[in-house]
């Protein structure tokens, strides 16, 4: 690290959990993001001002009016502008020295396939169920962490999975790919918008964790946040020796 780095990072070199060695595989992982929205807003914030050395963002959709109520990177000049850079444009506001990529593309398999084995951690910021079983998919596939962010209304979800641990249970073991659920977005059911911050900072904390390699892990638990009485309540969850992605980890394929 140079003079400057030591001094941008110097509150998280004072704690004994990080330190010099933790700040160093800061700077050297490589996030990838999907989701450039409420949750994606404020992990990559968070995750760039910390000094995430390379980020990847991955979403399709441009800023919209009504997202400013809530999805924080996002500005009113910016409103009509590809979300992933936007956001690209307010984590250099913060932090010039990370490395984003943008792709304004759907996480198809072919993309994820291509994306993910490259990533040191996958944030899964999407709000859509199909597209979260892809994105565990092709994180079991691969071996790399996954933290899932959810949130709808006033209540918030949080999940990290970590096929590199042989017990750690992935989202289809909880939500198995085939059932069906009604697509509920905010877009037609509203969310409170503190709630989409609460679980993006979530998101980034528990990634900086497992990267740095430090406190209790959240594999095995399923966090729960209802925002009405600002209450967190966790389900332990395993791994369901029946489920179709991780009973056979190399060759999880959901499309």
């Amino acid at each position: 690290m140079n003079d400057d780095q030591l001094l941008r990072y110097s509150r998280h070199i004072m704690l004994d959990e990080i330190g010099i060695e933790g700040q160093e595989r800061i700077l050297a992982a490589h996030v990838l993001i999907i989701g450039a929205g409420g949750l994606g807003s404020p992990a990559a914030l968070y995750l760039g001002s910390a000094g995430i050395g390379r980020m990847t963002l991955v979403d399709d959709d441009t800023v919209d009016l009504t997202n400013l109520q809530r999805q924080i990177a996002h500005t009113t000049a910016r409103v009509g502008a590809p979300k992933v850079e936007s956001i690209r444009e307010a984590v250099h506001a913060i932090n010039p020295g990370v490395q984003i990529h943008c792709l304004q593309e759907r996480a198809s398999v072919e993309l994820l396939d291509r994306l993910v084995p490259q990533a040191s951690v996958v944030l899964d910021c999407t709000d859509n169920y199909q597209t979260r079983q892809r994105i565990n998919a092709a994180c079991v596939r691969h071996g790399v962490a996954l933290i899932e962010g959810a949130a709808i209304r006033l209540d918030g979800q949080l999940m990290v999975i970590d096929p590199r641990l042989p017990d750690s249970p992935c989202y289809a073991c909880i939500f198995p790919p085939e059932a069906e659920f009604e697509e509920v977005q905010c877009s037609t059911m509203g969310v409170f918008a503190p709630l989409v911050g609460l679980i993006g900072t979530q998101q980034a904390a528990e990634a900086l964790k497992l990267i740095v390699g430090f406190g209790q892990s959240s594999v095995g638990r399923l966090h729960m946040l209802d925002a009405r009485c600002m209450e967190w309540s966790t389900m332990h969850t395993a791994r369901n020796s029946d489920c179709p992605v991780c009973h056979n980890r190399q060759t999880a394929y959901i499309k």
